[in-house]
């Protein structure tokens, strides 16, 4: 496992050891006393989540708040995302900065999310399985969003504004200095 420094603490793109031969390719997602000893960053996740989706939907900005805050593993399956970690950590030298990077079925990058931090990505391939592991259980009272657009974050998903495909509830959702 080799783990790459994004500029944003904590917030690590991680590339699994790959073995190809003839038969494929075989990789250790995830190994937690790896990631421990690699990251310095607990590896103790408790729930694992799986999305489908289609070209141009983008899911997020996303997290949750207080005693049900969330780090996240996330990794590609099927296709290829770009996705996207917002710094929100109050007094953060890097608050409303965001990392964002492609991963894909292909090149087996995963990115580990902060708690902290929002989360979402953008659909670049025709069909995209998004999976990642938390560390700790989703609490629908602890929700909270930001707009996937809003302009001081500046994010370019990759996606135009006529091909993204965004739910109802994320429509609605404040910007980002809403949060302060």
């Amino acid at each position: 496992m080799e783990i790459q420094e994004t500029g944003i603490k904590d917030c690590l793109i991680i590339k699994p050891r790959v073995f190809d031969d003839a038969r494929g390719s075989f990789f250790e997602s995830f190994n937690q006393q790896t990631f421990e000893a690699k990251t310095g960053l607990s590896g103790k996740f408790v729930q694992d989540n799986q999305s489908y989706s289609s070209y141009g939907v983008i899911r997020g900005l996303h997290a949750q708040s207080g005693e049900f805050a969330q780090a996240k593993l996330v990794r590609v399956i099927k296709g290829e995302v770009l996705d996207v970690a917002v710094d929100a950590r109050l007094g953060s030298p890097t608050y409303g900065q965001h990392v964002a990077v492609k991963l894909s079925a292909e090149n087996k990058l995963q990115l580990y999310v902060p708690r902290g931090f929002l989360h979402g990505f953008s659909v670049l391939s025709e069909t995209a399985e998004f999976f990642y592991k938390c560390d700790n259980y989703y609490n629908k009272a602890s929700e909270l969003g930001v707009i996937y657009n809003d302009p001081q974050l500046n994010i370019d998903w990759m996606i135009s504004a006529q091909a993204a495909t965004v739910a109802d509830k994320d429509l609605i959702l404040n910007t980002f200095s809403s949060l302060s």
